[in-house]
């Protein structure tokens, strides 16, 4: 399992946290990549904020990269082979909150990865270094120029790596021009990424939501690149489902939203060396509770051990229905009865 170390630029291992946010960036984060990673032992080092002052030069690209797929893993591909060509290390600069979550809290849109997740889909994307800047309102008010100066003194920018859309700086107000400029000014080249297609369309992190919530997880995995996932700590629960003849390991989310509800066909990582099938609910549990934030259940087939503490990643294949309250326990247990075995068919189906 490869370890992502949160530090900050003197070297100090200690939890911290972000202003004005509620997520714990911790001192040491185990990464369990799904068995299928190519890169199943790398190391991505974890930084907070930027240095005053760089140590060695980098390769570098900015962005939120929520839910990292096809299109940020193009970028974060052709930044690693330019990282190894150069001799230099691949690095990330991302925020949290991310921009639209610090401007407009109650309206941005759900996040498709929390910050742990994206740090684990990093290190499998070869990223050596996850520079991760908290963007509050000091930040916000930098110039186009400044945030320039900020990263080319502090990470040392030898080449940077954006993608066509980049915008940056107070008011939006940087663009690639001016990047290039700055660039011949301070010694760094600029490449700007064109934009992945996808059947005529852009792949983004917009896109994937619309087709999460449209229920569609097999579009939403040709975008990605993969089953959409969602990782996260096995947590005690009301054990309903247990009383119910279905026990579940209830996953923490690390998030106020969840961008689907439903209940789903799944696979599950973590649980000893190859996936589980199983069977998901995601939402606000309308049977047995009429407020709260979301939670997550899965029904692991076939397993009878003790999950408490484990960290799994749940792999959404296939959306079975979407949540609906039900008139009694007895209903609801017989609906669960039904959903296992349209999940166990769909599993079977796949198996060919």
């Amino acid at each position: 399992m490869p370890l992502a170390a949160a530090r900050d630029w003197r070297g100090n291992r200690r939890p911290w946290r972000f202003p004005g946010t509620a997520q714990p960036v911790p001192a040491d984060i185990i990464c369990r990549l799904a068995p299928t990673a190519t890169a199943s032992h790398r190391i991505v080092q974890v930084f907070r904020g930027i240095p005053a002052r760089a140590r060695h030069s980098t390769v570098l690209t900015i962005g939120n990269f929520d839910g990292v797929h096809r299109g940020h893993r193009a970028l974060l591909a052709r930044l690693a082979a330019l990282a190894r060509q150069v001799g230099l290390p691949s690095a990330l600069l991302t925020f949290e909150p991310s921009p639209r979550e610090f401007f407009a809290p109650d309206s941005a849109p759900a996040r498709l990865t929390s910050l742990r997740e994206k740090l684990q889909l990093l290190a499998e994307c070869g990223v050596d270094q996850a520079y991760v800047c908290a963007f509050n309102a000091r930040f916000a008010a930098l110039g186009a120029e400044e945030f320039v100066e900020r990263i080319v003194r502090g990470l040392g920018v030898r080449h940077l790596m954006i993608g066509d859309d980049f915008r940056f700086g107070r008011g939006r107000s940087g663009d690639f021009a001016l990047l290039r400029r700055a660039g011949a000014a301070h010694g760094f080249a600029v490449e700007a990424m064109d934009t992945l297609q996808h059947e005529g369309e852009r792949v983004s992190s917009s896109m994937v939501r619309e087709a999460l919530e449209a229920g569609d997880l097999e579009r939403a995995a040709q975008l990605l690149g993969r089953p959409y996932c969602i990782s996260g700590r096995v947590v005690h629960g009301q054990k309903l489902g247990r009383k119910l003849g279905f026990a579940t390991a209830n996953v923490q989310l690390k998030r106020l939203r969840a961008p689907f509800s439903g209940i789903f066909a799944v696979t599950v990582d973590g649980i000893g060396e190859r996936p589980h099938e199983g069977v998901a609910s995601l939402g606000v549990r309308p049977t047995v509770s009429t407020d709260g934030p979301p939670t997550l259940e899965v029904y692991v087939f076939d397993f009878a051990g003790d999950l408490y503490r484990a960290h799994l990643r749940v792999n959404f294949l296939h959306k079975l229905r979407d949540e609906a309250k039900f008139d009694s326990l007895e209903a609801l247990q017989a609906q669960i009865a039904r959903d296992v075995s349209e999940a166990r068919a769909h599993h079977a189906a796949l198996r060919g």
